[in-house]
């Protein structure tokens, strides 16, 4: 007899036998025993995961006089007849190259019939998505309205290609690709079967390079144990696949982590000496810094996550432990971008060597907050003591002071007042911030221009129109219940406005809700109002004023000064946050 390949002597044979299809195998299986098996299926997925294997497994669990539970013998004559492809009553066509409308045709020309044994004719239509308009046209009434004894299997690895008419009338089964893991251990059940002696790590490449395909991965196998002579080793499967060397690839990674440029030197050398495809070797590297932070972020459900072996789940576990998330990222980026850069690149090679030579010399991406809790790094210049902030103030304010104080227009919004700190022992000197003021309440401003201002904010609460009048008007002083203001040269106009009747019986209601009764207005001319300013410019004042005081006490903040010291900054500006 002649040599029969691995993918088809340990093609499955039942649907307990299938790898990684669970949730295909226990449906069919419960509409088998319920009796909800529908006319035409529909299996689509990756190739190599068992569409037609199932289909023929399907047939034979329907035809099998001796099936016990829907579970075939695989030994009758209908079960073998399936298995070869020879029965009368399972037909089976490869529309990849029978795609035509008179192939329909002829395999619809007996559906009609009675099967010659059993209850069921079953037609598999493989790679159905190849078939003509014509052809799908002529599939589609009787795929539609079969015979009760008539059940069409449908398989394709692209279902976009198939019209919808035809999606609308199957029962649709996705199958997905199978786990490394699971391939890795079929693939030693066949070693074990087979008497080939291995090692894990070699069977874990060959499934890795499976691709989710269990037939991709057996046919890998049978090459390798056909190279090797039936003892597969790690080193051996390397060679044979021009896959890139693991160990390498860690001792590459250990360099990239510790940013030691000699190490990298001498990986680049091995990957040179090796002759390892740069093209591969950078898309292997991404995908291991790629595992290196999921199992940083995954932490004890990394195995779960990656299809790795456990030795390599460990390594890649302590390599990554002293690595923060935000260094991860930041060399995830980096590989991306010089392996696309390799792809396009006329000397692959020369761009791989710089890519890692500039990975090995990048700084390392510290987390700020880390850093700064850690405190100033040794041999730094420390700060003079009599610029440290004392014990006290550390305790008593432990976040920096708030960066987000907004504006309300022209005028600022109130300080909370802050808490009254509890009387310290009398030996004990508490130096009291800087930036901590008393509450100050705004009906009863002891300064004139800050009693102008308010006043003016408080008539636009009320009515704007009018205060945009007003806030235009000098303010130059208030005296014996008299409020002097002024207009300038460019807004004459406001002058002869302030004479009218209705807007003076206005003004001196609001005046008189705000600054009491026995108040008035006079409006001065000339020089009386040089010394003054309007409420709008003096707000802008303000504003800018206490903008300088927020930086101030931000510069002077210990976690600023802190963070100053570590980066060898300036601050340039502060910026409030909408809230």
């Amino acid at each position: 007899m002649s040599y029969q390949v691995i993918a088809r002597k340990w093609r499955p044979k039942s649907f307990s036998e299938m790898i990684g299809q669970n949730h295909i195998t226990q449906t069919l299986g419960n509409a088998l025993h319920n009796n909800r098996l529908p006319h035409a299926l529909l299996f689509t997925g990756p190739r190599g995961t068992g569409k037609t294997s199932s289909a023929r497994i399907l047939a034979k669990s329907l035809r099998c006089p001796t099936a016990k539970d829907f579970i075939p013998c695989n030994q009758c004559t209908a079960c073998l007849e399936i298995a070869t492809g020879s029965s009368p009553d399972v037909r089976e066509l490869d529309a990849a190259s029978n795609n035509g409308v008179d192939d329909i045709r002829d395999l619809m020309s007996g559906v009609m019939h009675m099967p010659t044994s059993g209850r069921y004719k079953i037609y598999i239509v493989d790679e159905v998505h190849m078939l003509s308009t014509s052809a799908f046209n002529a599939l589609l009434k009787t795929l539609e309205e079969p015979p009760a004894h008539v059940i069409f299997i449908l398989a394709t690895t692209e279902a976009h290609k198939i019209p919808l008419t035809i999606l609308s009338r199957c029962q649709r089964f996705d199958f997905r690709r199978i786990p490394t893991r699971q391939i890795a251990e079929h693939l030693k059940m066949i070693c074990q079967s087979e008497k080939v002696s291995f090692e894990d790590e070699a069977l874990w490449l060959i499934a890795r390079q499976g691709d989710g395909s269990m037939r991709d991965s057996q046919s890998l196998l049978d090459q390798v144990i056909s190279f090797t002579n039936g003892h597969l080793t790690k080193s051996l499967v390397t060679d044979i696949l021009g896959l890139s060397d693991r160990g390498l690839l860690l001792d590459t990674l250990k360099a990239l982590v510790a940013r030691d440029t000699q190490s990298a030197l001498t990986a680049l050398e091995n990957i040179s000496s090796s002759g390892f495809d740069a093209k591969i070797f950078s898309q292997d590297l991404l995908e291991s810094v790629r595992n290196l932070l999921i199992i940083k972020v995954s932490g004890s459900q990394m195995s779960e996550i990656l299809q790795l072996p456990d030795s390599e789940l460990k390594a890649l576990a302590e390599l990554g432990s002293a690595l923060s998330q935000e260094d991860l990222h930041f060399l995830f980026d980096m590989v991306l971008k010089g392996t696309q850069d390799i792809m396009r690149a006329q000397d692959p090679g020369l761009v791989l060597e710089m890519l890692l030579l500039r990975m090995a010399s990048a700084p390392q991406i510290v987390d700020l907050k880390q850093l700064i809790q850690q405190g100033p790094v040794p041999g730094r210049a420390q700060p003079a003591e009599s610029m440290r902030p004392s014990e006290n103030v550390k305790k008593k304010f432990e976040a920096p002071p708030s960066l987000t104080q907004t504006f309300n227009g022209n005028t600022p919004s109130p300080k909370p007042a802050a808490r009254a700190p509890q009387a310290p022992p009398a030996s004990e000197h508490v130096i009291e911030p800087a930036y901590v003021k008393p509450f100050v309440d705004k009906t009863n401003l002891s300064d004139p221009k800050e009693r102008w201002l308010d006043f003016v904010e408080t008539v636009r609460e009320k009515e704007a129109l009018f205060a945009a009048k007003i806030e235009n008007l000098i303010f130059s002083k208030v005296e014996n219940s008299v409020i002097y203001v002024g207009v300038s040269p460019k807004l004459m106009f406001l002058k002869d406005q302030m004479k009218d009747a209705e807007i003076r019986k206005k003004l001196k209601a609001f005046i008189d809700s705000y600054w009491g009764p026995g108040y008035s207005l006079e409006v001065l001319l000339g020089h009386e109002t040089m010394n003054g300013q309007s409420a709008q410019a003096f707000a802008l004042q303000k504003k800018e004023d206490e903008h300088d005081e927020i930086k101030t006490m931000t510069a002077s903040h210990p976690k600023v000064k802190a963070a100053q010291e570590i980066f060898k900054t300036t601050i340039k500006s502060v910026s409030k946050q909408k809230s």
